[in-house]
């Protein structure tokens, strides 16, 4: 569990630091649009009141609340999945990752009452209006990560009790 730790911090670290770096010292906030590597990527403000893609947005104080406590239920499942039956290094890692992205928007969302997000990247001739955060990304590559890295339990040796060989 000490990858999950460790992996957390450093995600929810990277991702309140991107954040703070671009929105405040950055001036992303008032300026609204820093064009970084146009179109590859952009930082548009965008303050996200919903989940993914700004669904069930609204700005009402009790829908913070109910996604607050959603996205740390979330995190407490992942905790005690992770605990009862560890999948791994990498996905240890994975579980770390959605963990520090969750607890990073939940931050978000108790400190500005919305999640404060603001890559966008573009290519091809196709023109994206969304944005998205550095914890965005973490949750998206985490939750991935879970479902493709098999459970310590499954396919594992069964273990041999002390003083009896096996046949």
């Amino acid at each position: 569990m000490r990858i999950v730790a460790i992996t957390t911090a450093i995600t929810f670290l990277i991702d309140q630091l991107s954040k703070w770096l671009v929105v405040h010292v950055m001036g992303l906030a008032s300026s609204q649009a820093i064009d970084v590597l146009p179109p590859f990527l952009n930082f548009r403000m965008a303050w996200n009141y919903g989940i993914n893609f700004g669904l069930l947005g609204g700005e009402a104080a009790a829908t913070k609340w109910v996604l607050i406590a959603v996205a740390l239920g979330i995190v407490l499942f992942v905790l005690v999945w992770l605990r009862r039956d560890p999948p791994g290094r990498l996905g240890l890692i994975a579980g770390g990752l959605l963990i520090g992205g969750a607890l990073g928007n939940v931050v978000d969302r108790v400190l500005y009452g919305a999640v404060a997000d603001f890559l966008n990247m573009s290519c091809c001739g196709i023109d994206n209006p969304f944005a998205f955060n550095v914890a965005d990304i973490a949750i998206f590559a985490g939750a991935i990560g879970l479902v493709l890295a098999p459970g310590g339990k499954a396919g594992a040796k069964p273990r041999r009790k002390a003083g009896k060989k096996a046949p």
